[in-house]
């Protein structure tokens, strides 16, 4: 038996991509502050490695500060150490149980760097698309071949398809716009 041809399935796998792509922009620094900033953070707690959201609480206290409120006293150093290491050009300032993270100002060239890391996934996130435009093409034809489907079926089906690519990849474009202008606000 062949595999079935499924357009839901594919229009749920294209918002994957654009999921995917909301995830990465948001680890994007604009300048302005937000959570999603520390999620690489990794901290050596307990004798493993874990994600910062599981020693401390983030929060946005204003649009150029972070506070993380660590949650057990004795990780404060680890917690502190793992921000510093992970490249992001933070320095936490330790307050008791609590480090304060301001944002620094953007120059010019770091935002348009960021502007091209934002067009690089973007552009990911429309081949992952065409991928699974591709996929759902390849079943078409397949069936065709199988005499599963008539050929008239499949011309409306690759419509369909074609219309769902052609949606997902503007949403992706609407969505990098957006994150470009974040980025290039001064």
């Amino acid at each position: 038996m062949s595999a079935q041809f499924d357009l839901g399935e594919i229009k749920r796998r294209m918002q994957g991509a654009i999921q995917a792509l909301k995830h990465e922009l948001g680890g994007l620094r604009t300048g302005r502050a937000s959570a999603a900033l520390l999620e690489p953070v990794m901290v050596d707690a307990y004798g493993q490695s874990m994600p910062i959201n599981q020693v401390a609480t983030i929060s946005v206290p204003e649009s150029r500060a972070l506070a993380v409120q660590v949650w057990d006293k004795g990780m404060v150093g680890a917690v502190d150490r793992a921000i510093r290491d992970a490249n992001l050009g933070l320095s936490p300032t330790v307050e008791g149980q609590i480090l304060r993270i301001r944002i620094p100002e953007l120059n010019e060239q770091r935002r348009k760097e960021l502007v091209k890391l934002a067009h690089k996934y973007a552009e990911e996130s429309r081949v992952a698309v065409r991928h699974v435009r591709r996929d759902g093409m390849d079943v078409l034809k397949k069936q065709v071949k199988d005499k599963a489907i008539s050929e008239d079926e499949e011309k409306r089906h690759e419509t369909e398809v074609q219309k769902a690519t052609d949606a997902t990849i503007s949403e992706i474009d609407t969505v990098l716009a957006a994150k470009e202008k974040e980025i290039m606000q001064v």
